[in-house]
C-alpha cells in the first residue's frame, strides 16, 4: 500500500533488526531512561499471542520509518464468559518522520484488516493524548477494567464494531509477551546488539508516570 511516497507492508524476518533499531530511536528516553520496546518486539514475535498478519511496517526509500504490532488478549465478564480481543503495541514512528500521518495510516489500515479477520475490539495501554484521535476511548466508558475494579487512565479501548462490548463489565487480561521487559539485565543484554546510546531523564518520563499510575474513579 502506497501512501505519500511511503509504503505500508507486512514485516518480514529480514526487517527485524531495522524495525527494532527504528523503534529504539522512537522510544529512547521517552517513558523511562533508555527503553525496552526493541526487546519487547523481539519477544512478541516468538509469543503464541502474536498476530503476524497484522505486523505492518512503513518504509520510505528502503528506510524503516514506522511499525505497528498486535497480539491476542482476552476479556472475561462477571459470568465467566471469555472474549478474545486485540492488544495493540508497540506502535511507533521514527522521530524524524513523526507528525506526518504515518501512525494514523498504520492504525487505520490494520484496524480494517483486523475487522475483516473477525476481531471487533482493540485495547491499548498508553498516553490518551496519542490515541483518542484514532477513536480510542477511556476504558471506563466501555466498562473494561482490571481485576479489583481498577480503571487505569491509560487503559484505552476502541470498538472496531459498534456495540461489540454491549455495556456489561469486562475484566481485561493482557498476555504476558512483555514480561521479559521487567528483567533489567535482559533489557541491557539485548541492547548490546545496538549502537551505544546514553540513558537520560526528560520531562516526558514524568508525563508517562502520571498517566500510567492514574486511575478513574468509579461513578
Amino acid at each position: 500500500m502506497k501512501n505519500n511516497d511511503y509504503t505500508l507492508r507486512l514485516e518480514t524476518e529480514k526487517d527485524y533488526h531495522k524495525t527494532e533499531t527504528m523503534a529504539r530511536e522512537a522510544f529512547w528516553n521517552l517513558s523511562v531512561p533508555g527503553c525496552s520496546e526493541h526487546l519487547f518486539m523481539h519477544a512478541l514475535r516468538q509469543h503464541e499471542a502474536f498476530i503476524p498478519q497484522l505486523d505492518f511496517v512503513a518504509e520510505l526509500d528502503g528506510e524503516m520509518i514506522g511499525c505497528v504490532m498486535y497480539s491476542e488478549s482476552y476479556l472475561i465478564d462477571e459470568n465467566g464468559n471469555k472474549k478474545t480481543v486485540l492488544t495493540m503495541g508497540p506502535v511507533c514512528v521514527h522521530p524524524k518522520h513523526q507528525r506526518k500521518g504515518i501512525s494514523r495510516a498504520l492504525l487505520e489500515h490494520t484496524f480494517g484488516l483486523a475487522l475483516e479477520m473477525g476481531y471487533d475490539t482493540v485495547i491499548n495501554f498508553g498516553n490518551p493524548d496519542n490515541y483518542v484521535a484514532r477513536g480510542y476511548k477511556s476504558c471506563r466508558k466501555y466498562n473494561v477494567c482490571f481485576e479489583g475494579d481498577i480503571y487505569p487512565a491509560a487503559l484505552l479501548v476502541k470498538e472496531l464494531k459498534e456495540g461489540a462490548l454491549d455495556g456489561r463489565k469486562w475484566f481485561y487480561h493482557p498476555n504476558d509477551a512483555d514480561a521479559i521487559c521487567n528483567d533489567e539485565k535482559a533489557v541491557d543484554d539485548y541492547d548490546k546488539h545496538f549502537p551505544p546510546k546514553v540513558k537520560a531523564w526528560q520531562p516526558s518520563q514524568e508525563e508517562f508516570y502520571i498517566h500510567s499510575h492514574s486511575v478513574i474513579n468509579r461513578e
